[in-house]
C-alpha cells in the first residue's frame, strides 16, 4: 500500500506548556488539562480531522502534546518539530512538568503514523540572530504551506498575551496571519475557549 503523502489538509498547532510550578502567575494550570483538551478536540472534530489529514506541532508538555494525542486519535499523521534534539529538549520543555509529560513525549513520537524532525544547525547571520524556537516555528509554518495557504487550518492553546521568551503560540500566531493560512478561534488555557 503506498502512503499517501500529499495531505488534504495540514493542521498547524502552537501552545502554551504546562505552567511550571514557581510560575509567579498562571497561565496553563495543570488542573486545566482536561478542559483544554475537551475543547481542542472538538475543535478537530467540528473541522472533522481524519486519515487524510497532517498535524504539525512542536513536542513541549502542555499544548503541543495534548493537540499531538489529539491529531493521532482523529487518524490523521503527525509531524514533530523540535529546535533541539530529544534528549536535550525534554530536558527544557518536558521533564519540569512531572506527571507523565515524559512518557506521553516518547509515546507520540513512537506512534506509527508519527515523525519528528530536529532543526538544523544555523547557516545564515539571520538564522544565527533569531531563537531557537523562532526557527523552529517558522520551519513548521513553512512545510504547513508547502501545499498551499488554502490548507492549513491553525489551532492554538493561547491568552492571547506576550510570550514568557522568543518562539512562543504570540510569534506563531503573528506568522500565521501575515501567510493566509486559517486560523481558528484561539483556546484560552484560563478559561474563555473559542
Amino acid at each position: 500500500m503506498t502512503e499517501n503523502l500529499s495531505p488534504q489538509r495540514v493542521f498547524l498547532f502552537s501552545g502554551h506548556m504546562i505552567d511550571r510550578a514557581d510560575r509567579p502567575k498562571p497561565r496553563f494550570p495543570p488542573e486545566r488539562e482536561a478542559a483544554v483538551t475537551a475543547t481542542l478536540a472538538a475543535q478537530l472534530g467540528r473541522l472533522q480531522a481524519d486519515a487524510r489529514d497532517l498535524g504539525i506541532c512542536g513536542g513541549a508538555c502542555g499544548g503541543d502534546l495534548i493537540f499531538a494525542e489529539c491529531i493521532l486519535a482523529s487518524g490523521a499523521r503527525l509531524d514533530v518539530y523540535l529546535p533541539f534534539e530529544p534528549e536535550v529538549f525534554v530536558r527544557e520543555s518536558v521533564d519540569f512538568a512531572d506527571a507523565n509529560w515524559r512518557e506521553r513525549f516518547d509515546a507520540v513520537r513512537a506512534h506509527e503514523r508519527a515523525r519528528t524532525f530536529v532543526l538544523g544547525a544555523t547557516r545564515t547571520e539571520d538564522e544565527r540572530n533569531a531563537s531557537p524556537y523562532e526557527r523552529n516555528n517558522l520551519w513548521m509554518l513553512e512545510r504547513a504551506l508547502a501545499g498551499g495557504a488554502p490548507k492549513v487550518h491553525f489551532l492554538c492553546v493561547w491568552d492571547g498575551k506576550p510570550g514568557d521568551g522568543p518562539g512562543g503560540a504570540g510569534h506563531m500566531v503573528k506568522a500565521v496571519e501575515a501567510s493566509g493560512g486559517t486560523a481558528e478561534p484561539p483556546i484560552d488555557p484560563l478559561g474563555s475557549a473559542g
